[in-house]
């Protein structure tokens, strides 16, 4: 099945595209509400706000480290009132093992690399075959990543 064309479900319930979003970089990123990273939520959002024409941020929410809220629906709120979240966030799920949506089971497969703990980013650029993979501790606005995204910038 080809990386883009995966049934993807928002936090909201409706169906969201990734084949939109084939021609720029997407970064995806597992989330927990109640993690310390959370505070990534900021960098992520400000990243996509200022270039969201140039790349994508996908949020996948999961509780497979036990700091996840219970529903999608709590899930969207805290994010929309506590982060002003507007990039697209999935619904809930898992990310990890045997039981990982299709996306990260995709992910694991191309890069041999699963989450080892929330806010782990993916950098999947245009064609999905080249993967980049950030740990927990490196910032949405690092030297790293950017240096990575810069490139596709037009603004």
């Amino acid at each position: 099945m080809d990386f883009y064309k995966k049934d993807l479900v928002t936090l909201q319930g409706e169906k969201f595209d990734l084949c939109e979003h084939q021609d720029k970089p997407i970064i995806f990123v597992n989330t927990a509400s109640k993690c310390g990273f959370t505070s990534q939520f900021e960098g992520l959002e400000s990243l996509y706000k200022a270039h969201k024409k140039d790349i994508t941020v996908v949020g996948f929410p999961s509780n497979d480290f036990n700091q996840e809220l219970s529903t999608d629906k709590e899930i969207q709120e805290f994010c929309k009132l506590t982060y002003a979240v507007e990039f697209p966030m999935m619904s809930k799920s898992s990310v990890i093992g045997k039981n990982a949506n299709p996306i990260y089971q995709y992910l694991y497969d191309k890069t041999g690399k699963a989450p080892m703990w929330n806010f782990y980013k993916f950098v999947v650029m245009p064609g999905a075959d080249d993967i980049h993979v950030f740990s927990s501790i490196v910032q949405p606005d690092s030297e790293k990543m950017l240096g990575l995204l810069k490139p596709y910038f037009k603004d």
